[in-house]
């Protein structure tokens, strides 16, 4: 067990202020207790958090670790000119590229910056076409070493052919059945009707749900439009997917008032990514109609939660309806959506220790304004997850991460090399 002494405690969910010590056990969702007085005797670890801060740790609803090798890498062969040549020239050709000491290293790092941002529980959809077989357990075995949390998928699609969408869909089966995780999907555009019901089923059978690409761009709608004759969440409809509580549909930008309708009426969550949005210069994601699950992903572009917040609430002034509650709702919603499906492994015993240090008062009343515009992760100072301590005094405990980061730098170079030649 761990205590904080003397901590400022924030309840994530009614932002009440409270002072004393916080006592946490450790395990899977396990609870942890606010006390006025020291135990006598305590057998475990205590932290002086005298004029620190401390809350739920953080959730990514959508992440990439494939793409963490990614940064600094060299411009591709031919300049995309638009999202489907992006995915093409960029994206498709890393995702060829790699093998399971690049996944592995991609892991690791996504881990690593998770626990340092105060993440301590990520979605992640994976892709590997050339190295799929055994590339979740990979994943989830870094995960684990970290200490964070995971909900992982292998991206199951046809772009690279029917053998290879077979091994997604048998990669996801061997894994399902020792692992809670959901059923991944690419995009509508690049699944046939045969390997859609196939995933469907899949989902069906194991009780998860599907975690998909939706709308990024128009060319999914108009792509779904011309062969099947039906719009992107018309089409899932038809397979079930909007009737597994479990299914997370990502971006969903391009939709029609009654696919808004499906989606909220359905119960499923959205999972927007503004800065991705912005990076692909894609469009805007806007939450008419789609209801409250709502909640927020990176797509990859880092493991930083709070500056996602902070970017969707900014972009979000010109295109979207959102305030400051609301803001940190679907911040927050992560937990929600986890907790509604039964998902282990993001209980009340993992917090972040923010050395926060406003100048201004800060308080229950005020604490939105402190969060948006105050706190950031260069603040986080230790990280609990599942009661253990993963991240004391912004080091992490569990690895050695310029290890991790020599063999990841080696890899990258490796990565970028074949990349280099796979046809485009």
């Amino acid at each position: 067990m761990i205590i904080l002494k003397d901590a400022t405690f924030i309840d994530w969910k009614t932002l009440e202020f409270k002072q004393g010590h916080v006592i946490v056990e450790e395990g899977v969702n396990k609870a942890i207790q606010i006390v006025d007085e020291l135990p006598q005797n305590f057998p475990g670890k205590i932290i002086d958090c005298k004029g620190k801060y401390v809350t739920k740790s953080f959730g990514c609803g959508h992440h990439h670790v494939y793409s963490a090798l990614a940064t600094g890498m060299p411009t591709p062969r031919k300049i995309p000119g638009n999202f489907y040549e992006i995915l093409k020239y960029v994206w498709w050709t890393l995702d060829k590229s790699l093998d399971l000491d690049m996944i592995k290293a991609s892991a690791y790092v996504t881990a690593i910056a998770c626990a340092k941002n105060g993440v301590t529980f990520a979605i992640d959809h994976h892709a590997s076409p050339f190295a799929v077989e055994g590339s979740l357990q990979t994943i989830a075995d870094a995960f684990n070493e970290v200490g964070v949390g995971h909900l992982l998928c292998y991206e199951i699609s046809d772009r690279d052919g029917v053998n290879i969408a077979n091994k997604g869909l048998e990669e996801s089966k061997n894994y399902l059945q020792n692992n809670q995780g959901l059923v991944g999907l690419h995009a509508s555009f690049t699944l046939t009707n045969k390997t859609l019901k196939k995933a469907a089923d899949l989902a069906k059978e194991f009780s998860t749900g599907v975690h998909v690409h939706v709308a990024e761009d128009i060319y999914d709608q108009e792509h779904c439009y011309d062969i099947h004759n039906k719009r992107v969440i018309e089409r899932f409809r038809d397979y079930g997917i909007l009737d597994l509580p479990k299914s997370l549909l990502v971006h969903c930008l391009y939709l029609t008032d009654e696919e808004r309708h499906l989606i909220r009426n359905s119960g499923v969550y959205v999972a927007q990514n503004a800065e991705s949005n912005l990076n692909n210069n894609v469009g805007q994601f806007n939450s008419c109609a789609l209801g409250n699950n709502i909640m927020l992903g990176t797509d990859g572009m880092h493991s930083d939660m709070l500056r996602a917040a902070k970017a969707t609430f900014y972009n979000g002034q010109a295109s979207d309806t959102i305030d400051y509650p609301e803001i940190y709702r679907r911040f927050r919603n992560v937990h929600n959506y986890l907790n509604d499906n039964n998902f282990v492994g993001d209980g009340d015993n993992n917090l972040v220790v923010l050395d926060y240090q406003p100048q201004t008062d800060f308080n229950q009343q005020n604490f939105l304004g402190h969060f948006l515009f105050g706190m950031d992760s260069a603040q986080v100072q230790h990280v609990i997850s599942n009661g253990k301590l993963i991240v004391e005094n912004k080091i992490v405990t569990t690895v050695n991460e310029a290890d991790v980061k020599m063999y990841a730098r080696e890899l990258s170079k490796k990565l970028w090399g074949k990349m280099n030649e796979v046809a485009v």
